[in-house]
């Protein structure tokens, strides 16, 4: 009779050891369901304790307290994060290029709309109506200067010596207003602008400071849009499927495994952003290139080649090649007469009319103290030392990327015993890969197929690269899109470093005969034209042969 009390008793003791160990294994889940609730996640279908995992492909198999939905979500949120992160990390160096070229293309384009209104103000009060006549001519001079600057393929060389050419013609006749001069004859007088130097050697001068300032400014300001656009672009992450099941392991599984509030191991999180920015790091040698041709070619933009010392005086400068030619006058019209032909006497009402009549109360020399206020309310000196300590802090961003996104403590746990290590909480002991493509064969938190580059990331490296080279090109004082074929220093731009003097090709214009009777080419000059004929012949042979193959 006593059995029965001590059966009762031993069976209701396993049942509660039962009961107990099953409360081990299916623990609650409230603190997941918070989390969740925080990221903004419904509720519905989130269980209240432990499940088996069978269900999880990310995440363990064992007791857990996510659903396949709840992973899936989870794995769309890592994905977000990870852009988001990604954002946050290249926001100062993409607002850096974004700023500093919208404040350098302002200041440029105000220096020369300044550089224009005081030309033009100053010439007014000083020429009066023959400048008003005649002012087209400066107008287009500004109006290419603005078109050279703002991407145009404008040649300043062409352009320079087309405005000299002009002036002369205007200047000849306003000094010669005895005379008419009809198209030929105007011509034949622009093509002695080099040969008789009437403006002294302001033109010269003036062309190689322009053309070097310019081709300084306009590349900078390029680079500084380029460096802009790249960093916008990289900064929009391609993640990979193996990218993605990292970030959700790293980010989210805790999550699962009830461990709501454990954040990653730092070693942890820097393997799996070298695994996910790999592509991203291997842009680091061509921006850290790209980088260095913008600080060197900085320096010349508040050196020797600054567009500020040239633009703002150039008003003084070219009314000094015009009293140049004043005084010269005389000297210049005769070489004229000489090698265009004397021309043809005005009418009556103008034949009395000489130079002194025309210029002896119209020119001066303008003062300097009517110069325009600087453009922008700056100077290009505190600009080009602004842009420099930013550009400087700039190199090496992408491959310390991954570094910085895992020093966040809203992203890692600093305490290596307290972190989440890919499967629980403790110190995470795989080594750190080191960056780059090539180096993520050995990771062990993502699959990286080395073997297949990110595309777009390698356009924008040839982005980058393209750049540099306009920068190098910029440097040497070289505009990259009218140097001569023959150059071959410039090369593919590919090389080591820079030269230490800057070089502009100049283009110089014909030599003029004096004697223009013969219209007949020489000897020479036929026989020189042969290859040519011979070429066109060729031409047209081969033409015929293609269209009867089509």
């Amino acid at each position: 009779m006593l059995k029965t009390p001590v059966v009762v008793f031993t069976s209701l003791s396993l049942l509660l050891s039962l009961s107990c160990a099953g409360d081990v294994k299916s623990r609650s889940c409230s603190d997941v369901r918070q989390a969740f609730t925080t990221k903004g996640f419904s509720l519905h279908n989130v269980p209240h304790q432990e499940i088996p995992g069978e269900h999880l492909r990310v995440c363990s198999q064992g007791y857990t307290c996510c659903t396949s939905d709840m992973e899936d979500r989870l794995g769309q949120q890592s994905k977000l994060d990870f852009e988001t992160l990604v954002d946050e990390s290249s926001r100062t160096i993409r607002t850096v290029f974004t700023s500093r070229h919208k404040k350098f293309d302002e200041f440029f384009l105000e220096l020369l709309d300044n550089s224009e209104k005081s030309l033009n103000d100053m010439f007014v009060r000083t020429y009066g109506k023959l400048y008003t006549h005649n002012s087209e001519m400066f107008e287009d001079l500004f109006s290419e200067l603005k078109r050279y600057y703002t991407g145009g393929n404008v040649n300043l060389e062409e352009v320079l010596n087309d405005f000299w050419s002009r002036l002369l013609e205007r200047m000849f006749q306003l000094l010669n207003s005895q005379y008419t001069f009809n198209d030929d004859y105007l011509e034949c007088i622009s093509k002695y602008t080099d040969q008789l130097k009437p403006f002294g050697d302001v033109p010269r001068k003036l062309k190689a400071q322009v053309t070097k300032a310019f081709i300084v400014a306009r590349s900078f300001v390029q680079g500084l849009m380029v460096g802009r656009e790249v960093a916008n672009r990289v900064a929009k992450v391609n993640i990979s499927p193996g990218c993605s099941k990292a970030l959700t392991k790293m980010l989210y599984c805790p999550y699962c495994g009830g461990m709501a509030d454990l954040k990653p191991c730092a070693n942890y999180c820097q393997n799996v952003m070298r695994g996910c920015l790999a592509n991203q790091a291997d842009l680091d040698p061509e921006w850290n290139l790209f980088i260095d041709a913008m600080l060197l070619v900085a320096e010349k933009l508040a050196g020797p080649f600054d567009i500020e010392a040239v633009m703002e005086p150039i008003d003084l400068k070219i009314s000094e090649a015009i009293m140049t030619m004043q005084d010269n006058s005389i000297q210049v019209s005769s070489k004229i007469f000489q090698g265009c032909g004397h021309p043809k006497q005005a009418g009556i009402g103008r034949s009395a009319r000489g130079i002194s009549d025309v210029f002896s109360s119209r020119f001066r020399q303008l003062n300097p103290e009517e110069r325009p206020t600087t453009a922008a309310g700056t100077s290009l000196d505190r600009l080009v030392i602004d842009i420099k300590e930013k550009l400087k802090e700039s190199k090496k961003f992408w491959s310390t990327l991954p570094d910085g996104i895992c020093a966040e403590d809203k992203v890692t746990d600093p305490d290596e015993e307290q972190c989440w290590n890919s499967h629980t909480k403790g110190r995470y002991f795989p080594e750190v890969v080191k960056d780059g493509l090539t180096n993520q064969l050995n990771n062990p938190e993502v699959e990286v197929d080395i073997t297949r580059p990110d595309t777009f990331i390698r356009q924008q490296i040839m982005t980058l690269r393209v750049m540099t080279n306009k920068l190098r090109n910029a440097y040497n004082g070289k505009d990259v899109y009218f140097q001569d074929s023959s150059d071959e220093e410039s090369g593919s731009g590919s090389g080591s470093g820079f030269t230490t003097e800057p070089e502009v090709i100049h283009t110089e214009p014909p030599m003029l005969e004096a004697d223009k009777s013969d219209p007949q080419p020489t000897a020479g000059a036929a026989h020189r034209q042969k290859p040519s004929l011979q070429l066109l012949a060729s031409v047209m042979t081969l033409s015929t042969l293609l269209l009867r193959w089509r």
